[in-house]
């Protein structure tokens, strides 16, 4: 059995996209590949997709049950839109299945316009990381829509620098979510914990202290410290100790 869908607006390029079988077919630039899947890049008429190609359902117990990786990709990303944290598009998705087994699947992104990866410009010291404004413009944004995944008890799970864009007007957007999943009680709080560590993780060499307890600040909506705030910095700070 295979489910296909091609968004109604993109309904031109259907020639390309409009089955797995066409999509497969395509030859583009390769970006990344692994054992479960490959990213491709492709233009058409001036505009850039990404072709994720999934082989494999994840890894552990997700090969036989639960749902596969591309799956929640597109579901995280439907979500993220739903929820108003800027996302790239999505132009198509869809599996195949075989006696109930996952066989193939793939999603396909508009390229978000004019964008680079915060770990790229933390990398090459982008000059912009040292401008105030830019970086308080940028943190407010991420801590607002941190907070709204948290909110609806949903983590990231690879919130690292490498996964949020940034345009050239200085709007941040959160991209590649494949594990991020919901979770309640003592396993959501270690999640958020790892999800802020993450960030953290690159900020401590490229932020001042007062930066990253401004974004933390950000994140919880407040304007000092409270006992269970200087906690949880504790778990973020010391979260990757001896990992790194």
């Amino acid at each position: 059995m295979s489910a296909w869908i091609l968004d109604q607006q993109y309904q031109a390029l259907s020639a390309d996209f409009a089955s797995l079988d066409a999509v497969f077919a395509l030859q583009g630039e390769r970006l990344t590949k692994d054992p479960l899947s490959e990213v491709i890049l492709i233009e058409r008429d001036g505009v850039r997709y990404y072709v994720k190609r999934y082989w494999g359902a994840g890894k552990g117990l997700r090969r036989f049950i639960g749902r596969p990786r591309v799956k929640a990709e597109w579901q995280n990303l439907k979500n993220f839109a739903k929820w108003g944290v800027p996302t790239a598009s999505i132009v198509a998705y869809g599996l195949e299945r075989k006696r109930g087994s996952f066989v193939r699947g793939a999603l396909i992104t508009r390229e978000l316009d004019n964008t680079e990866d915060l770990a790229l410009l933390a990398k090459r010291n982008d000059p912009r990381l040292r401008d105030k404004d830019w970086v308080v413009g940028v943190s407010h944004q991420l801590a607002r829509a941190t907070r709204t995944l948290h909110e609806h008890h949903f983590t990231h799970n690879d919130l690292k620098w490498r996964n949020l864009l940034v345009n050239d007007r200085a709007e941040l957007f959160f991209i590649d979510c494949p594990t991020g999943s919901f979770w309640w009680g003592p396993l959501l709080r270690y999640r958020i914990v790892k999800d802020l560590a993450c960030l953290d993780k690159v900020a401590k060499y490229k932020l001042s202290r007062s930066q990253r307890l401004r974004f933390y600040l950000q994140y919880r909506g407040r304007e000092r410290l409270n006992a269970s705030d200087k906690k949880r910095i504790r778990q973020i700070v010391g979260f990757f100790e001896g990992r790194e």
